[in-house]
């Protein structure tokens, strides 16, 4: 137990200095050993957290990609919960396998849960929000963009909030 600790400890601290040191975009991942579902079907659950935390870096640096040059973009997540959950692939009807599968129905909802600050180019704040996603429609709502991506479901729901979000500022050009 205190090694399974002292391994997300070290997860949040690989991820917390180094955030995705964009000059735009600055994304942390806050105390990941606690989130409610971050969990590989098979493989090390550090390298699983890892690959979907820069997974997700990636996408939010280019959905901010959208926003005035001059901003920045700070975003803090503290909860994730992945669409699906990890069953044994003997539950899911798959014979009598040591390995897990991610099993996605309907009500297996992704959500995610995180604050942020969108700053103007003085470091000003002007615009920030504690925001709790989910989407309970997000068999219904995946978009063919994310067809053969294992995050499809949490990219399309941070995309939906993005655009909402960021409407207004969403493709201003630069003063200066």
């Amino acid at each position: 137990m205190k090694f399974t600790l002292f391994i997300a400890y070290c997860i949040a601290l690989a991820f917390a200095p180094k955030a995705l040191a964009q000059s735009d975009v600055e994304v942390n991942w806050d105390n990941p050993a606690e989130y409610r579902d971050v969990r590989p079907a098979n493989g090390s659950k550090q390298k699983f957290m890892q690959s979907t935390f820069t997974n997700i870096d990636k996408y939010i640096v280019k959905l901010a990609k959208a926003l005035p040059k001059d901003h920045k973009l700070v975003l803090t997540v503290n909860d994730l919960d992945l669409a699906g959950q990890v069953w044994p692939a003997s539950f899911a009807g798959i014979g009598r396998s040591m390995s897990e599968i991610r099993v996605v129905k309907s009500v297996d909802i992704p959500s995610m849960a995180f604050s942020y600050q969108l700053l103007d180019q003085d470091g000003a704040v002007v615009q920030q929000a504690e925001v709790k996603l989910k989407d309970m429609l997000f068999m219904q709502r995946a978009h063919s963009r994310f067809h053969n991506d294992s995050l499809r479901y949490e990219k399309n729901m941070l995309k939906q909030w993005f655009d909402q979000e960021f409407k207004p500022l969403l493709g201003q050009v630069s003063a200066g």
